[in-house]
C-alpha cells in the first residue's frame, strides 16, 4: 500500500519528534505511582485540549483520560490507542541527566523512590505525539480514534481499585465502542524493532498475600511464644519447588517480592506477610497453581503451630493476540519499521492489563525495542558491542533510546489509519 497519507503521517511524526522527547524527559523526571498520576494526567489533558479534539474525558478510574477524535470521512471503525501512565517504586539508576530523584513519602508501604523503570513515560509521550499527528489529518480519517491514557497498570494499592478494568467499569469506552484496541510496550530489544507473538503476548497474573500468624514474645524467650518467621522461610523455600507440581510444558512462576514483618531486632513478632505474584503462560493453569500455593502456606504454617491466610488479588488475564489480527497487521508493522525489523518474540511471563481492552474489543498488543541490542543467531536479543547494555523492565538501570520514540508515534498513527480505512482487520 502506498497511499499518500502514509507520507504525511510520517512527516507529521518527524515534526513532533523533538516535542515527544521533551515530554518523555519531563515525565521521566516527574514520575508518579499507581493511582497518584495527578501531574501526569494534567499534562496529558492540557495537550489533548490544545488539539481541539471532539471530547477530552478526565478523572476516569482516578486519573485516566480518553481523548475522542472523530474523522471527517465516513466510516464506522473506532480504534482505541492505549498508553499506561504510572511509574514504579524503583530507584532510577539509568544514568541520564534527566533521571528521577522523586521520593514518594506518603504512598502506602513507603516512602519509595519513584522512577519510570518500565518505560511508561515513553508510552505516554508517544501516544501524545500520535494524537498530534492524527488530529492534524482528521479530515482524512474515516472513523474515530480514542486516545486512552490508563493509570495504575502496575497495580494500585491493594485496598484501592484502578487500572484497565476500573476504566471499563466506569464506561470509559462505551461510546463509541472500539472495533480495535492497540498498544505496545517498550522492551530491551534492538532499537526500532517491532516484536509480536501469536497467542499470549503476555501471561496471566495475580497478586498473592500470605499472612502467617504466631504469638509475639521477647526475643530472649522464644519458647514462650510462637515464631512466625521459620514457617515464612519454609514457605519461601517450598514455593521454589511448586514448578515441579505443574506441567513442565506450561511455564509458571511464583515469586515473592516483599516480606513484611511487624517487630524489631529483639521481638519475635506476631505476624509475617509475604507479598508476591503468580504468572501463568496458560491461563487455565492459574486455579491449580493457586490451590497449591494455598495448600503449601496453610499446611506449612500449621506444621510450625502457626496459622496462615492466603489471598489472591488483582487478577489480570493474559494478553492474547489472535492469528487473524497478527496477519492483518504485519503489512503495517513492516511499513513502519522495515521488513527486517519485524520479528516474532519468545514467550514471556510478564503481564499487562491492556489485556482487558484487547480481549474485549479485539486488536493487538506488541513490543517496540528501545535499547542498544542486537539479535543473536537464535533470534534472542543480546547487548550490542560498545553499547549501553541491556536492562530488563523494572531494573533500576532500565533505559530507552529517545531517537526511537518517533517510531512509536508512527506505529500508533499507521495502525489507526489502516484500521479505520479497512486495511487492518481480521478477515
Amino acid at each position: 500500500m502506498s497511499e499518500p497519507i502514509y507520507g504525511e503521517l510520517d512527516a507529521r511524526a518527524a515534526a513532533v519528534a523533538d516535542q515527544v522527547v521533551r515530554w518523555r524527559r519531563h515525565l521521566h523526571q516527574n514520575p508518579e505511582l499507581s493511582n497518584r498520576e495527578v501531574q501526569t494526567a494534567e499534562l496529558i489533558a492540557e495537550h489533548l485540549r490544545s488539539l481541539d479534539l471532539d471530547e477530552v474525558r478526565t478523572g476516569i478510574a482516578g486519573h485516566g483520560i480518553v481523548g475522542v477524535l472523530h474523522g471527517s470521512q465516513p466510516g464506522k471503525g473506532v480504534v482505541a490507542l492505549r498508553a499506561d501512565t504510572d511509574a514504579l517504586p524503583v530507584p532510577d539508576l539509568c544514568g541520564a541527566d534527566f533521571a528521577s530523584k522523586v521520593v514518594d513519602q506518603e504512598y502506602p508501604g513507603g516512602p519509595f523512590p519513584v522512577s519510570h523503570a518500565c518505560g511508561h513515560d515513553c508510552h505516554t509521550s508517544m501516544l501524545m505525539g500520535a494524537a498530534t499527528v492524527l488530529a492534524g489529518v482528521r479530515e482524512k480519517l474515516p472513523g474515530t480514534v480514542l486516545f486512552v491514557f490508563q493509570p495504575a497498570e502496575e497495580g494500585p494499592p491493594v485496598d484501592e481499585k484502578g487500572g484497565a478494568a476500573a476504566m471499563l467499569g466506569e464506561g470509559a469506552l462505551d461510546d463509541p465502542v472500539p472495533t480495535m484496541a492497540f498498544g505496545f510496550h517498550v522492551t530491551p530489544y534492538p532499537k526500532g524493532y517491532i516484536g509480536y507473538r501469536e497467542g499470549n503476548q503476555f501471561g496471566a497474573s495475580c497478586l498473592i498475600k500470605i499472612g502467617i500468624t504466631g504469638r509475639q514474645v521477647h526475643g530472649s524467650t522464644p519458647w514462650m511464644g510462637i515464631d512466625p518467621m521459620p514457617p515464612a522461610g519454609a514457605v519461601l523455600t517450598g514455593i521454589g519447588q511448586l514448578y515441579r507440581q505443574i506441567s513442565a510444558f506450561d511455564p509458571v512462576t511464583v515469586s515473592i517480592g516483599h516480606v513484611e514483618d511487624v517487630g524489631r531486632f529483639n521481638i519475635i513478632g506476631q505476624t509475617v506477610t509475604l507479598w508476591g505474584t503468580i504468572r501463568c503462560a496458560v491461563e487455565a493453569d492459574m486455579p491449580e497453581v493457586r490451590r497449591r500455593v494455598e495448600t503449601l502456606a496453610t499446611h506449612t504454617a500449621q506444621a510450625y503451630n502457626c496459622s496462615a491466610t492466603v489471598e489472591f488479588l488483582q487478577d489480570v488475564p493474559a494478553v492474547h493476540n489472535q492469528a487473524a489480527w497478527i496477519d492483518a497487521a504485519l503489512p503495517t508493522f513492516r511499513r513502519v519499521a522495515g521488513a527486517d525489523k519485524v520479528t516474532q518474540t519468545p514467550p514471556t511471563l510478564g503481564y499487562d492489563d491492556v489485556s482487558v481492552f484487547v480481549n474485549r474489543y479485539g486488536g493487538l498488543y506488541v513490543t517496540l525495542g528501545v535499547q542498544d541490542a542486537e539479535l543473536g543467531p537464535q533470534g534472542m536479543p543480546r547487548p550490542e558491542p560498545n553499547g549501553r547494555g541491556m536492562y530488563m523492565n523494572h531494573n533500576p538501570h532500565f533505559y530507552a533510546d529517545d531517537d526511537t520514540l518517533v517510531t512509536g508515534v508512527r506505529l500508533h498513527a499507521h495502525v489507526a489509519y489502516d484500521h479505520l480505512a479497512g486495511h487492518l482487520a481480521p478477515g
